[in-house]
């Protein structure tokens, strides 16, 4: 090759990696400019040990499909070709010391919006000082809000083991959990329970440690109900977008025959399910309230609990009573409901769940 042939080559070459440089980090600000900046963060199950990319596959495209842009942001990065943005910050091994050394420095670099929090496994399974796992969690939850005040944290209940005893100390962890949240969400920061746990089950585990892609499917819609339950954390200003695609059972065509005086405005209503996870002497009860056909600004759900059954506590809802007859209504950052969507509350009792069935009153 001529010296002329070679420096054209070497131009060249300089011109595509210059070229190449300016689209990848011009690509980059586009993106956190244009997306709500989601940060999660965690262990290997955020990662994604045994399917890489984890939850974050189906929550991504969860995301899309609903019309939302956002900018998943960490240091680490990976996942398949359907995961559209890779970043994450979840750390296979770490326990929540190790996370709580780091979150300062990573708040402060990529400024997130919105975090999802799910840590402690390891604790649990690396037996570090048990008792105190909880308070290590209010410490890292005290940090994040001090650092990143208008940040919406979201903090899950970290998901079962698959050994009895093991899963008796996940249990006897996320017990704190919701008292540690409410705490803090009564004193005005911006922290959501997430009820990760009630949402897997042993089945859901590869290895009894780690989720398989059924797991981490679960995990996706737990994640992304919570989102879409608190305004403001999937978008600016909380706007609801417009989904993309169409939806997978499209709606019938109207009566042949409308009514000649159709309501002005049709009554609001809303529905209320349970879901229980249960253990000897105790439970979990996970409560999805659903608007109607013109969406709430507010909403009460009522439930008779049975006999010998006591609630311990409560999150995203404001109660009344803890025996017998019980109220839960909702919270400011939960009562307005778009119609046809969702927003979920949850209690932790003594005794037993089973045969609850709660009605629902909208305003």
């Amino acid at each position: 090759m001529s010296t002329t042939t070679r420096r054209c080559a070497g131009a060249l070459l300089a011109v595509v990696l210059v070229t190449v440089a300016i689209l990848l980090h011009g690509g980059q600000r586009v993106e956190a400019a244009a997306g709500v900046r989601v940060l999660p963060l965690g262990d290997s199950i955020t990662d994604g040990f045994n399917v890489p990319g984890g939850y974050r596959i189906d929550l991504w495209q969860k995301v899309v499909a609903g019309g939302y842009t956002v900018d998943f942001v960490g240091s680490q990065a990976n996942g398949p070709a359907s995961l559209g943005d890779r970043d994450h910050e979840g750390h296979s091994g770490w326990r929540i010391d190790q996370i709580d050394a780091n979150i300062v420095n990573w708040l402060n670099t990529y400024q997130p919006r919105t975090i999802l929090l799910h840590i402690g496994t390891n604790d649990i399974f690396q037996n570090r000082d048990l008792p105190n796992a909880p308070n290590r969690l209010a410490a890292l939850i005290d940090r994040i809000t001090s650092t990143a005040p208008e940040a919406k944290l979201f903090v899950a209940t970290i998901v079962p083991a698959g050994s009895a005893s093991t899963d008796a100390q996940v249990r006897s962890f996320n017990a704190a959990i919701p008292q540690i949240v409410q705490t803090r969400a009564n004193a005005g920061r911006q922290v959501y329970l997430v009820n990760m746990y009630a949402a897997l089950t042993a089945a859901d585990l590869a290895d009894g440690v780690h989720p398989n892609a059924t797991g981490y499917s679960k995990m996706a819609t737990t994640w992304y109900n919570a989102l879409l339950a608190v305004p403001g954390s999937l978008t600016d200003g909380g706007t609801t977008p417009t989904p993309t695609g169409t939806p997978s059972t499209p709606p019938t065509g109207g009566p042949t025959n409308p009514p000649t005086n159709p309501p002005t405005n049709p009554p609001a209503g809303c529905t209320a399910t349970v879901s229980l996870n249960s253990w000897n002497g105790g439970f979990v009860a996970t409560v999805r309230v659903t608007a109607g056909s013109a969406g709430t600004t507010g909403w009460t759900v009522d439930a008779t609990l049975p006999s010998g059954t006591t609630i311990t506590n409560a999150w995203n809802t404001q109660r009344s009573g803890s025996s017998g007859a019980v109220q839960f209504s909702n919270v400011s950052h939960n009562g307005r409901i778009a119609a046809g969507q969702s927003t979920e509350f949850g209690f932790q009792g003594t005794g037993s769940g089973a045969g609850l069935t709660p009605s629902c009153t909208a305003r």
